[in-house]
């Protein structure tokens, strides 16, 4: 009797959490079904080319769009409403790029389409370092997602989700990737630019110093 495939449906961004988290999943043998959503965010067309371009470079198995962008008619993020300005720096809180419910919402489309193709596990690069501003990127949230993912799913269909950098600070992701061969110049982090990256919002922030601790060059460039 043959054995199943190993599928794992990873939710991909284009940014350098998700495309480390497709790479470690890919490290583990399984064959990649990357999902990414479209949820009418300001470089929504930038992630696009990048979730595409690291597809093919992972070679992976099936990539999809899926369409959220009432999360845009949702609104109460700067990220989705550009009434409200990407704040610069790194605010304290909860910041305005904070989109509600946004992890929750992705995982539930994620574990349906797993339920499809017949994926044992999902993955996704959330991280502890993120909180408590993202309050959907604990280790507690993604548990009670997988509990309720299981309970709405048929009994033989059990699916497990894998945060596999959530305890990880931002220049050891940047190590493992390295170590991974990520191609981080396909990746994207900026919340405001599309061509060159601002350099000046909370991730472009965030990626910048976590490369220089890092020790690694990042490749792409920085309006300022």
């Amino acid at each position: 009797m043959s054995k199943k495939p190993k599928r794992a449906v990873v939710l991909h961004s284009g940014g350098i959490d998700s495309t480390v988290s497709a790479a470690v999943a890919r490290r583990d043998g399984y064959e990649l079904y990357m999902l990414h959503f479209d949820y009418g965010q300001l470089t929504e067309s930038k992630e696009r080319s990048c979730f595409a371009a690291i597809g093919k470079a992972f070679k992976v198995k099936k990539q999809e769009i899926a369409n959220v962008r009432f999360l845009k008619w949702v609104g109460h993020s700067s990220l989705t409403d550009e009434h409200i300005p990407v704040p610069t720096g790194e605010p304290e809180g909860i910041p305005t790029t904070y989109v509600p419910f946004r992890n929750g919402i992705f995982l539930s489309l994620a574990a349906a389409w797993a339920e499809t193709v017949k994926a044992q596990v999902i993955y996704i690069g959330t991280m502890e370092e993120d909180g408590p501003g993202y309050p959907d990127t604990s280790e507690k949230f993604i548990e009670a997602m997988q509990k309720a993912i299981n309970l709405g799913r048929k009994p033989e269909s059990k699916c497990r989700i894998i945060a596999p950098i959530i305890h990880l600070t931002k220049a050891e992701v940047i190590k493992l990737g390295a170590e991974l061969l990520v191609p981080f110049g396909m990746t994207w982090s900026c919340y405001k630019d599309e061509d060159i990256a601002c350099g000046v919002c909370q991730s472009c922030i965030m990626r910048r110093r976590a490369f220089r601790e890092a020790g690694i060059k990042d490749p792409i460039m920085y309006r300022v």
